[in-house]
């Protein structure tokens, strides 16, 4: 075994330790994309995600030249490219040099920045089994053609990397299941206990009601079938809320289920047709339940709109009713409406949310989620 065998070796050691140890996703490509280069010939690297669609997202990168990295790496993230069409149409299986780039060309047609001397990359499909993920892509300077030795350095790291996503993705899918199957064991509980304790309340106080002959007692058994019908409510509320029923079937048919539940109609308009990823669905239907329970709480109204638009890259969701309507000013915060739950859960897929409002004109809430 000659010098460059045994430093590979070590490299690809190295990586493996590395990637056997990291959970994060973020934190494991990155890293093993810095060793790769900090231990090679390859001076510049950049992973892309692809979707079945062929849609690519750029999720990782190293030591980019000013030119790719202008506007936040722009020319990576936008437009198409040889190697990614290769990849989506099942053309590309082992480590390739890419003879033109055109997200390179027009790095350096638009940019005044240093190119850092890179014209050319390879590539490498990141797989494990059947299962593919995305491309490993490296240059260096100078480079048009890297070495069969090189090539295939490329294709043990990306096997390496291929095998380190899938493990996370599992861990990840476990983790969900868990996290689905405790809120449906909580559900239950609450169904069979607290749920059936309320109803029996309910029950109870209103025989009291209907048994007694005095006025004051008669009273105070209606407020206490009041009050604990208004618990029931939001017992099965937060039933709902823990598990989510109809999500399966769909995200509207859930918000429509839900609304009916608190005893609100629905006028459905949708506009696009596109599976949503299960992540996103469950966002927009958090954020949709607090909406109905703001309006059922505090609108004073019994209908409400809901428009859904969807595009390529996003969807867009509007909740309107036409009660009550409020006033937020500069700072101040309304816990009751729960906005800052809604803006917090959309926020943290990458999304935004705005709302307007008037007293007496009713409220408009605008969600848009990137998936």
């Amino acid at each position: 075994m000659d010098m460059e065998q045994q430093s590979n070796v070590a490299l690809l050691k190295e990586i493996a330790e590395l990637l056997n140890e990291e959970t994060d996703m973020d934190r494991m490509l990155k890293g093993a994309i810095w060793k790769l280069l900090n231990g090679s010939a390859f001076e510049a690297a950049w992973i892309f995600f692809i979707d079945s669609e062929g849609k690519h997202q750029l999720v990782a990168q190293a030591n980019l030249p000013p030119a790719l990295q202008k506007n936040d790496c722009r020319h990576l993230k936008k437009g198409g490219c040889w190697c990614v069409k290769r990849y989506h149409d099942a053309d590309l299986e082992k480590a390739s040099n890419i003879i033109a780039c055109q997200r390179i060309e027009n790095a350096m047609a638009s940019a005044a920045e240093d190119s850092g001397g890179i014209t050319h990359h390879a590539t490498v499909p990141l797989q494990s089994g059947n299962e593919r993920f995305g491309l490993l892509n490296i240059a260096a300077p100078d480079t048009q053609r890297f070495s069969k030795e090189e090539l295939a350095l490329l294709e043990s790291v990306a096997f390496q990397i291929g095998s380190a996503i899938k493990r996370i993705l599992l861990t990840k899918q476990e983790q969900e299941l868990a996290l689905v199957k405790e809120r449906n064991r909580l559900a239950r509980d609450l169904h069979d206990s607290v749920n059936q304790l309320l109803f029996s309340v309910t029950l109870t106080a209103r025989g009291g009601s209907v048994m007694s002959e005095d006025p004051e007692i008669q009273e105070t058994f209606r407020d206490i079938q009041h009050l604990t019908q208004e618990a029931l409510n939001e017992m099965r509320a937060l039933i709902w809320q823990l598990r989510p029923k109809g999500l399966e079937t769909g995200l509207l048919e859930a918000i429509k289920g839900y609304a009916e539940m608190l005893g609100l109609a629905v006028e459905l308009k949708v506009t696009g047709v596109v599976q949503l990823p299960s992540r996103t669905e469950e966002t927009l239907f958090r954020i949709a339940q607090e909406a109905l329970n703001n309006i059922r709480k505090h609108a004073g109204v019994s209908e409400v709109r809901l428009y859904m638009s969807m595009t390529p890259s996003d969807v867009l969701l509007v909740i309107k009713d036409e009660g009550h309507g409020f006033v937020v000013g500069e700072g101040l915060a309304i816990p009751s409406i729960g906005i800052q739950s809604m803006r917090d859960r959309a926020k943290a897929e990458g999304g935004t949310i705005d709302w307007s409002s008037e007293i007496g004109k009713g409220t408009e809430i605008l969600i848009r989620i990137p998936y």
